[in-house]
């Protein structure tokens, strides 16, 4: 019968596995031996026991293995980091000389630091100014011209809005040229010619006085009518407000 498969696992007895791991840690410093010799390759092998104990094998130097190792181990990564911070540093450098530029430019707008500058850099700076001032000018126009087209339709708009008051003073039956004449008439002869009458909490302590009669016919009153003429009179002493 053949060997059963060995389960892979923390072996408790303790005299069991220093044995176990003596023999393979021998085979294991064997193996490493003939690949370095068989295949011509650089095998450096460190073991640490479970008592903190160090075995080791280099074909050419563990030491020597190892620091080759760590240079082609870390090396590269370092000199990315270098190219990156490198990189960074032209960036910020093309920008330092960007914003310098910028600053510059603008001092020279302003006219300030015109001293070191050459005809033809002034000349360059002139056309760019005289291009900003027409743009300027440009747009200053366009700006009047919406304005002027926002008032002329705030104005068509206040001619509809008369329009349709006009129509609805004719559909209720009054003459809009009339009125029209009545209230230029009423204006230029001012407040002051007409007496304001205070209102009366009795009909019929009413005086008559003189009234002004614009616009329709008065009352006459009928010889079987009992109302006094003094109620009369004060009812027709009464206008309409529109007619102000």
């Amino acid at each position: 019968m053949g060997r059963g498969r060995v389960e892979l696992k923390r072996i408790e007895n303790k005299i069991n596995r220093q044995v176990t791991f003596s023999k393979r840690r021998n085979g294991l410093l064997k193996k490493a031996c003939e690949l370095s010799i068989l295949c011509d390759a650089e095998v450096a092998l460190i073991i640490f026991s479970s008592r903190g104990k160090l075995y080791e094998f280099g074909s050419v130097g563990t030491a020597k293995t190892i620091d080759r190792y760590q240079r082609c181990s870390f090396n590269p990564q370092d000199e990315h980091v270098n190219c990156e911070t490198q990189s960074w540093y032209q960036e910020v450098s093309k920008l330092k000389a960007k914003y310098e530029s910028l600053q510059r430019t603008q001092r020279h707008l302003l006219g300030e630091d015109l001293g070191p500058l050459s005809v033809k850099e002034l000349q360059n700076l002139e056309k760019q100014l005289e291009g900003a001032l027409a743009q300027a000018r440009q747009r200053k126009t366009e700006i009047m011209i919406e304005q002027m087209e926002e008032l002329r339709a705030r104005e068509r708009h206040l001619g509809d809005l008369n329009k349709q008051l006009k129509l609805k003073l004719e559909s209720e039956g009054y003459n809009p040229k009339v009125m029209e004449n009545l209230w230029s008439s009423t204006s230029a002869a001012g407040t002051s010619n007409f007496p304001f009458h205070p209102a009366q909490s009795n009909p019929m302590d009413c005086q008559p006085e003189p009234f002004l009669q614009i616009g329709y016919h008065q009352y006459v009153q009928a010889e079987s009518s009992s109302i006094p003429k003094n109620s009369m009179t004060c009812e027709t002493n009464f206008m309409h407000g529109w007619m102000l």
